[in-house]
Order: C-alpha cells, then structure tokens, then sequence
C-alpha cells in the first residue's frame, strides 16, 4: 500500500468517524497530523497543529542550498535533517509549475513535479559532493526509474536540481565516478536538471518522521535510512 492509499483510506476513515459521532483515534497510518479538519475541497483542509523543523546554528551569511528529489520526501528530510551542517530541511516540490505545487495534484503524477527537499547547509562544515554521498548512499536508490520502493511514479523519480555550475558539474563528475566504479548493479536513472523554482509543501508533511516515529510506513522505509546514515557516516551523523 502506497502513501497517496494509506492517506485516502485515512480521509475515509475520519469522515465516517464524524458521521456516526464516535470519539476515537485516527488509523496509524494516517499521513495527515492531528486535530484536522476536513473539507470536500482539497484545498480547504486546515493543520491546526504548529509545524515547525529543528534548526542547527548555521551563518546566513554563508548558507548554500541544494535540492535533491529522491522518493517520498518525508525520508529524505529525516536523513539530511540528521545530517552535519545542516541547518534546515524543507519538504516540497520541484520540477513543474507553480500552480500545481500541491500535494493532491502532484500525486497524480503528471504535473512534472518530483518531491524533493531543500537543504539549507553551511559549505564550512559540510561540502555539496558530501551531500551528494549521502544522498545516492543512504537517502534512496538511483537505480530506480521512476519510483522509490513502494511508492510508484514521476513524482518520486531520483533527480538533483543544480541551481549554478558548479553544482552542475559536481554532480555529473560524482554520478560519472559512481558509474565508473560500478558502485551498483543496475544503471543509475538520476535526472540532473536546472532549478526552475522550489515550492514547500503543506505544513503537515514537514517533519514528518519526527512527528511520526511509529507510522508503519515510517518504520519501514524511512527509519532505517536515518539508521544507515549512523552507520555508514558517522562522522556525518547529527543525533536528536
């Protein structure tokens, strides 16, 4: 069951609870956070429950974006989230156009939108190409076209949008390098493509992981990403 399932299932389940006034808890796997209040209209749904990602100290001055897509966004954002260097990660949207930045539009998988995350980071303690490791090492699997484990579509295709040069070239030199030493058995698919514009995502699909530690889906597929990143940097490794 993929995550666009699991969330209709818990709309369904929510306004079947409201119809017949029963006083319970939502499934655990619901994507959507507490005390929400549904509407027919898509857009109409409201978070009343504050969202806001940890930060670590970083110069403003010196701060460097990059913007990786690789999968449901809500992993990605936890590895990096625990990633030195890094002062915040924001859940969001890259690749189509403005107007159709939007979760529910976006899962139909047509609006050339990929999920991605934006990492704000300090080049002082932390290089892009480092970025670049953690992403094709722990963070998802280039070798799939196209989708991320259970989660199927353009929207969640393996892509890097460089927003200069060097960030272009850096990226090209590390997947060449990659491919050179037959790092994996299958091609790698990752797009390398120019940053048009980046649009975060709802509030409720900020933070996620931390927010919902136990969610099936969490435990599954994104838990031992964050656990890999321990193991394989630890060096890189930031704990909470």
């Amino acid at each position: 069951m993929n995550r666009k399932t699991i969330f209709g299932l818990s709309i369904t389940i929510l306004i079947a609870v409201a119809i017949v006034g029963i006083g319970q808890s939502r499934s655990s796997a619901s994507k959507v956070a507490d005390k929400t209040t549904i509407s027919s209209d898509r857009a109409d749904v409201t978070k009343s429950e504050s969202v806001t990602s940890p930060t670590r100290a970083t110069s403003a001055k010196n701060a460097q974006t990059a913007i990786f897509a690789g999968g449901c966004f809500w992993g990605l954002e936890a590895v990096f989230e625990h990633t030195k260097g890094v002062s915040d990660v924001t859940s969001g949207y890259s690749g189509g156009a403005k107007q159709t930045a939007d979760y529910e539009t976006v899962s139909e998988g047509n609006t050339g939108h990929a999920e991605s995350v934006k990492i704000t980071y300090d080049p002082a303690q932390i290089s892009y190409e480092q970025l670049l490791k953690v992403f094709f090492a722990v963070a998802h699997d280039p070798t799939e076209l196209n989708r991320q484990g259970p989660d199927t579509g353009t929207q969640y295709r393996s892509a890097i949008f460089y927003a200069n040069g060097e960030q272009k070239q850096t990226a090209g030199k590390y997947i060449a390098e990659l491919t050179t030493a037959k790092t994996f058995s299958a091609p790698i698919v990752t797009q390398v493509a120019a940053l048009d514009a980046f649009y975060p995502a709802e509030d409720y699909h900020q933070n996620y992981l931390a927010r919902h530690p136990t969610q099936p889906y969490i435990v599954a597929n994104d838990q031992p990403k964050v656990e890999n990143l321990q193991k394989l940097f630890p060096e890189l490794y930031v704990s909470k």
